[in-house]
């Protein structure tokens, strides 16, 4: 006999419903979402699985950002349900969601959604539990605030430019140096006027670079006279709005180098925190150790997938197939659920490993070759669940890369 849980979770409280196997709701009730009301729903589940004679229990969340994963973690740890056989599982949204267009009368209420939930779990063929170590948790965090800071860079980045177009509309079509290199964005932080950069001595705007940007320019002078014949050849502004835009670049630069440090400050957080997790995925070439530690992070303990094509699943790296009688189509939609941590560290680390590993490249080039139209990111995506199956082998088997033994990466 199971004993079936569904709460629907809040910041507040949580709203829980008790269902037996056949559907029958033994309980209703409310808890805070804080440890005393956790401790509390614990004690009921007891209590109602002691009356209602059951083995398991299965309790099940939705997955709601942070508001989720107390309850859950506790529910999970907690030594006396660990001995009912508990097991707790975190729900996709939009998996319940689909569920309960089957029940299109009922109202949309927070027990009724812990119902639902509820009854979801009593059907079964769930994904898999939730929890993973508490180093993998750790390593999560940040991997998810790295990702969070990388588009935060992104965005930053794109705001600059259209800055950088209003004070300088042809800077980017001359000047082929980095623009958010250290000597560019010192200059702009020094807010001159286009016309006072037009006009400077050539060896001195060429002394300017090659200071501030400690000696790496190859061709200094090549470089200051093309930013002077973009601040010739660019639009004037009237000395209202120019004063406005050095202010936003200069604002836009402390925000880039800002974020930057943010991020080296989480590398340098991430590499000592892997420095415990044993793994072999650092022996592909071209994986890194943020990308190794973000692809880790969300997987986990890879025995909690059944095979490869479960993790690629998860990630979302997954083709919905199209088929009825003796037709099945060739152009199928990738699906839109699934990780999306994993699927960004897992495409990105496989746009780093196709530049070191001459098979991963070969692919890649293969299916770039195959379409007319998005060529590059059909291509990549496609070398990213190549890298799954890579990955799944690696981390079940505690096996090392060795390119030239080859390692089967078939299905298993």
């Amino acid at each position: 006999m199971k004993l079936f849980v569904g709460i629907d979770v809040s910041s507040e409280d949580l709203k829980v419903c008790a269902m037996n196997i056949v559907g029958d709701t033994l309980d209703s009730f409310t808890v805070t979402n804080n440890h005393d009301g956790a401790s509390r729903l614990r004690d009921k589940l007891l209590s109602l699985a002691d009356k209602e004679k059951s083995k398991e229990i299965h309790v099940g969340l939705e997955s709601t950002s942070v508001y989720s994963w107390h309850p859950a973690m506790f529910l999970h740890e907690d030594n006396s349900l660990q001995k009912r056989g508990t097991k707790v599982f975190t729900i996709n949204p939009k998996l319940i969601s689909k569920f309960r267009e089957a029940y299109p009368d009922l109202d949309k209420t927070d027990y009724i959604d812990a119902w639902i939930i509820a009854d979801r779990l009593r059907f079964g063929r769930l994904p898999m539990t939730v929890v993973l170590q508490e180093q993998y948790i750790a390593l999560q965090r940040l991997t998810r605030m790295r990702f969070h800071l990388v588009h935060n860079l992104t965005r930053e980045k794109q705001y600059f430019l259209q800055h950088l177009f209003f004070k300088c509309s042809a800077f980017t079509s001359e000047v082929e140096s980095d623009v958010f290199g250290h000597a560019i964005t010192e200059l702009l932080l020094e807010q001159y006027s286009l016309d006072e950069i037009g006009s400077m001595e050539l060896a001195d705007l060429a002394d300017y670079l090659k200071e501030k940007g400690k000696n790496r320019f190859p061709n200094p002078e090549k470089v200051a006279k093309c930013i002077q014949k973009a601040a010739r050849s660019s639009y004037r502004l009237s000395k209202c709005v120019e004063d406005t835009i050095d202010i936003l670049l200069a604002t836009s630069i402390e925000s880039i180098r800002t974020i930057k440090q943010q991020i080296k400050q989480i590398d340098q957080a991430i590499a000592r925190l892997l420095d415990g997790i044993p793994n072999t995925l650092e022996t592909i070439p071209g994986i890194g150790r943020v990308y190794c530690a973000g692809i880790l992070a969300e997987i986990g303990d890879i025995h909690r997938f059944k095979d490869q094509a479960a993790v690629a699943k998860y990630a979302g790296l997954t083709w919905r197939k199209h088929q009825s009688g003796k037709f099945e189509a060739e152009d199928t939609k990738r699906i839109k659920s699934g990780n999306r941590f994993l699927r960004y560290y897992l495409v990105e680390a496989a746009n780093s490993v196709k530049r070191h590993d001459p098979e991963f490249q070969n692919y890649y080039q293969k299916k770039f070759a195959e379409v007319p139209k998005h060529q590059h990111k059909r291509a990549l995506v496609l070398t990213a669940r190549k890298l799954v199956r890579l990955v799944d082998v690696l981390l079940r088997n505690d096996q090392i890369y060795t390119p030239r033994r080859k390692v089967n990466t078939e299905k298993q």
